[in-house]
């Protein structure tokens, strides 16, 4: 989840590249925010029921009524620990880390959809909670269900040009962030530990991120 944070201040590394130097954060405004909304759902008529896919913390907290909730897939993006995080799961001395769709492979997560009627506030509570540093790039990505149906959903795939994007880390940088990271709605690890357990739940592990959170405990 994207969020926004009080300027960095200098702090003793505690491995080779972290805490990382990301300089000051900037929240969008109310009218920012609007505007990505409308952009984003510029061919919506108000009416139709709506698709959003969850790869990280929306699978275990979606925040928000859905009328169907279906396993899903995403292809030409994988799931990956890919922005730092200096709120919600860190501080701006030690980041956290949170989930992104990054370029490349694919994605399991869950499909929720949205009843059109109704859903207007719960964009708004959706941007609010994933767009306040614009992040993310707000994309409608065709989305395999499990029961076969092609839809096209709304995601939120990283930006690579931002200051947060994290870029591929080695396993020591991830070691300390899992052991050190703690922001206002817990530590990194515990999201990372929630997520990995969801997923299984829901009969899609993720190999990848359980196999990293293996090698770095």
């Amino acid at each position: 989840m994207s969020e926004t944070s009080p300027p960095l201040t200098p702090a003793e590394p505690l491995c080779h590249g972290y805490p990382p130097a990301l300089g000051e954060a900037r929240l969008l405004t109310d009218a920012e925010l609007a505007h990505s909304l409308a952009h984003t759902m510029r061919h919506w008529d108000g009416r139709s029921d709506l698709w959003l896919f969850g790869y990280g913390s929306l699978i275990w907290n979606p925040g928000m009524p859905a009328a169907e909730t279906v396993r899903a897939r995403v292809r030409g993006y994988h799931r990956g620990l890919y922005l730092w995080s200096r709120v919600n799961r860190g501080t701006p001395e030690q980041p956290g880390l949170v989930l992104a769709l990054d370029r490349g492979g694919s994605c399991t997560g869950m499909a929720f959809r949205l009843a059109g009627e109704g859903a207007a506030p719960h964009l708004q509570a959706l941007w609010q909670r994933e767009m306040p540093m614009g992040s993310y790039r707000p994309a409608w990505l065709p989305c395999w269900l499990a029961d076969g149906r092609r839809i096209e959903a709304l995601a939120f795939v990283m930006r690579r040009d931002v200051p947060t994007y994290t870029g591929r880390l080695s396993d020591e940088i991830i070691r300390t962030v899992l052991g050190c990271a703690q922001g206002r709605y817990g530590t990194t690890l515990d999201y990372v530990c929630r997520t990995v357990a969801a997923l299984r739940e829901s009969g899609m592990p993720d190999r990848a991120l359980e196999a990293l959170l293996e090698r770095c405990l």
